[in-house]
């Protein structure tokens, strides 16, 4: 019942809040420049680090030119022209893919050490 009612609250198709929310969340991605994505820290999660390491350079320079324009643009008190603007893709993600494989990754990593533990302390105490 209660994860029913969490979907329902941030999907943003059936709840018109969420929608008010996301067409915010674009206008302001879009007058920057950034991609939803982009809002992640490296710094902040570890899997979000191991993540921007897995992914083709290219894709780590872009967003890197990005964060750096917006911090420019927000610096000066300025926006993005509005043809640039339009052309702007805020929800295309490009991190999320990855994100969920290192995820799995480190879940896989972490059953494999625990079960290691638990076969060594199963020796010892023989």
């Amino acid at each position: 019942m209660a994860s029913a009612f969490a979907r329902w609250l941030v999907d943003p198709k059936r709840n018109p809040l969420a929608a008010m929310h996301k067409k915010s969340l674009d206008q302001r991605l879009r007058k920057y420049g950034l991609r939803y994505d982009d809002l992640y820290d490296p710094m902040y999660d570890l899997d979000i680090k191991e993540a921007l390491n897995r992914l083709p350079r290219e894709v780590v320079d872009a967003r890197n030119q990005r964060l750096k324009r917006a911090m420019d643009l927000s610096l000066k008190h300025k926006y993005l022209p509005e043809d640039v603007q339009a052309q702007q893709t805020p929800f295309r993600s490009y991190l999320q893919d990855m994100l969920a494989l290192c995820s799995d990754d480190f879940l896989h990593m972490i059953f494999y050490l625990r079960k290691r533990i638990m076969y060594q302390s199963s020796l010892k105490s023989k």
